[in-house]
């Protein structure tokens, strides 16, 4: 069994990291960014995916890797895990069908609600305590698809035309622009700004850039959301204008 993920604050990759190894103590999980990942793909049949689910669609950095190595995906045995902040309908659903398009076998979904991470916008904040919840509840659900995938009897959730409708017409349908394409709406505030690079090192589309000791940024981000969670100055922000919460999955565990 191998992990793949794609991750912003952390969730998903602790998600992946949590389920394949208590399926097997030795698996590994690798994350899309990971320069050997195509290496280890080609020796593996059975594949698990992590990804956050942004407006119950596939973040544009992930389906371009899905895209880009499309015949690799050929008779490989899938397993989808979502991760969201509330409910996204068909989040395992959408990478499911992209990836059984290519070739791929899909034998399973989970939805895992996790932390909210997008820092500047207040919708979904919760108290540390409810997102230490959060956290174990996720914990659980992942030890029981583990037990339910070892009888072979994998869960569903997200797979399905139901879920896909909810997916369809709860916020693909009205937001599909949103993960279409890279968005250059990031904003940095350069009085906020120090220069410590932290952002630049972090995006992984490499849309940060120092410009006379200030960072700037382009137009290809990807929404993960790593930068605004983890400035120092809270100098970031993409949705929404300040900064309401810093979240990064250790802060809850």
């Amino acid at each position: 069994m191998l992990g793949i993920y794609f991750s912003g604050t952390g969730n998903s990759k602790y998600c992946i990291e949590k389920f394949v190894q208590t399926y097997d103590s030795k698996a590994k999980a690798f994350s899309i960014e990971d320069k050997e990942l195509l290496q280890h793909i080609e020796k593996h049949e059975t594949i698990v995916f992590s990804y956050p689910v942004q407006y119950s669609n596939i973040p544009k950095i992930l389906r371009d890797f899905i895209d880009n190595n499309k015949t690799l995906w050929k008779g490989k045995r899938v397993f989808v895990i979502a991760t969201m902040g509330l409910f996204s309908g068909d989040g395992s659903g959408v990478l499911a069908r992209l990836l059984k398009k290519y070739g791929a076998v899909v034998i399973g979904g989970l939805h895992l609600k996790m932390p909210d991470s997008i820092g500047d916008e207040k919708a979904l904040k919760r108290s540390l305590e409810k997102n230490k919840e959060l956290i174990r509840n996720a914990e659980k659900k992942i030890e029981q698809a583990v037990r339910q995938l070892r009888e072979n009897k994998p869960t569903q959730e997200g797979l399905g035309i139901w879920y896909q409708l909810a997916g369809l017409f709860g916020q693909r349908l009205y937001f599909i622009n949103k993960t279409k394409r890279y968005t250059d709406k990031l904003k940095i505030d350069s009085q906020k700004c120090i220069g410590c690079k932290r952002c630049v090192t972090l995006c992984p589309m490499k849309n940060i850039r120092m410009n006379d000791k200030i960072a700037v940024s382009d137009n290809q981000c990807t929404m993960c959301y790593r930068c605004v969670n983890n400035c120092p100055r809270q100098a970031i922000t993409l949705l929404g204008r300040q900064v309401v919460e810093q979240s990064v999955v250790e802060k809850y565990l």
